[in-house]
């Protein structure tokens, strides 16, 4: 038997019967190997040989082993053709953009056709920079043709991760110079909650006015006292694009209010020049002398 069939070399069998594992396939009479599943196909997707091989099959196969004590011999099909996912990464590039169509939708992504046998995935958190997308297919449907990034590759899992938000660039990079630390924004209520009140200061980006930066005075909860969809005034205390948070204040446009009346009362006084006693005492007699007349 390892004279007519040494180890590596290719020859063809008829399938003779097709099991969970695997599939028998007669190499000639009296003499049959054993095609494991995990070699039929390079994907790990398979589900049953059934799928791909029916008894009365010719198939092509390379001897893989043969075990003389046990009287086995393993079979592989899937050594005759080449390995997709080892030229994958130089079709595929990481950065570069692909197009397919969605094969498959779950509630943490989609998948998408890229060549036979291979599926992108594009999880849930690489669809929108800024959109909360509960499910996909709020916004997909399959067999939808849809361009995608190349984010990584993992050729020993088989995983192909793919982005769509990539393909624009994340806003949130560009608040800390549109969003700096003093200045004053102003946005719509969004939401109300115990811990604060969020307010998308532009579409996509919001932030929060925590209880604590609502008032001077202590604030139990703003629920109740804002309402969503009003317009609210407020200066930005913090910011940070790695973190996608942008930190807003209340309180803090009105201590600005109250110094700036501070400061302009200052100014008045300056304008009318120091009063000394002297002066109060002329004011005084002035006064008097208007009144005897």
């Amino acid at each position: 038997m390892e004279d007519r069939y040494p180890v590596g070399s290719k020859t063809t069998g008829r399938v003779v019967s097709i099991t969970d594992y695997g599939v028998f396939a007669e190499l000639e009479e009296g003499v049959e190997g054993l095609i494991h599943i995990s070699e039929m196909s390079w994907s790990k997707k398979t589900r049953h040989p059934s799928k791909l091989v029916s008894v009365g099959d010719k198939v092509e196969i390379m001897i893989l082993n043969i075990d003389k004590d046990a009287k086995r011999i393993s079979l592989g099909m899937k050594q005759l053709q080449p390995n997709p996912w080892d030229v994958v990464a130089e079709h595929y590039p990481v950065g570069s953009i692909i197009e397919g169509k969605v094969k498959n939708i779950t509630d943490f992504g989609i998948f998408i056709g890229i060549e036979e046998g291979i599926d992108g995935l594009i999880h849930v958190s690489d669809l929108s920079w800024t959109e909360r997308i509960k499910h996909p297919s709020e916004k997909y449907t399959k067999g939808q043709t849809i361009q995608a990034v190349v984010l990584k590759i993992d050729q020993e899992n088989e995983r192909f991760s793919l982005g769509i938000k990539q393909l624009e660039p994340d806003p949130w990079q560009e608040t800390v110079e549109k969003y700096p630390i003093g200045s004053t924004v102003e946005g719509k209520i969004t939401n109300v909650t115990d811990f604060g009140i969020f307010v998308e200061v532009e579409e996509g980006i919001e932030g929060l006015v925590h209880v604590s930066e609502i008032s001077k005075e202590k604030v139990e909860t703003p629920v109740g006292l804002y309402t969503v969809g009003d317009t609210l005034q407020t200066k930005v205390i913090n910011v940070s694009a790695k973190d996608r948070k942008i930190g807003l204040s209340i309180k803090a446009i009105n201590d600005a209010s109250d110094a700036g009346s501070y400061e302009d009362y200052k100014k008045k006084q300056s304008s009318s020049g120091p009063a000394t006693i002297g002066d109060l005492l002329k004011e005084e007699m002035e006064n008097r002398n208007a009144e005897m007349e």
